[in-house]
């Protein structure tokens, strides 16, 4: 059994989300990494009442976007915008 310990699939990144959303009531985290999943990636309310999140990433290119109340929202901090496989504008991140 090989077990390379430093493939690129073996490579995650941390990377902090932070989603400005003070009136909200819950705030998730969305994307391909968890299948779209409104439960996958609950954030936490910060002091400042914005919400955030940290998750382990993979290397690559990942579309993804903030669930506010129910309602997709692109982040304004994104790296880019692109469009998941139900063609809503969503946001993209570069991990590297």
């Amino acid at each position: 059994m090989n077990l390379n310990r430093y493939g690129a699939q073996h490579n995650l990144r941390a990377v902090n989300f932070i989603c400005h959303a003070p009136q909200a009531q819950a705030v998730s985290l969305v994307g391909d990494f968890n299948h779209w999943k409104p439960s996958g990636n609950p954030m936490k309310q910060l002091p400042d009442r914005a919400w955030m999140i940290r998750v382990d990433l993979k290397h690559g290119h990942h579309r993804y976007a903030f669930l506010v109340d129910g309602q997709l929202v692109l982040d304004p901090q994104a790296m880019g915008i692109t469009r998941n496989d139900q063609n809503d504008r969503v946001s993209l991140v570069a991990v590297s």
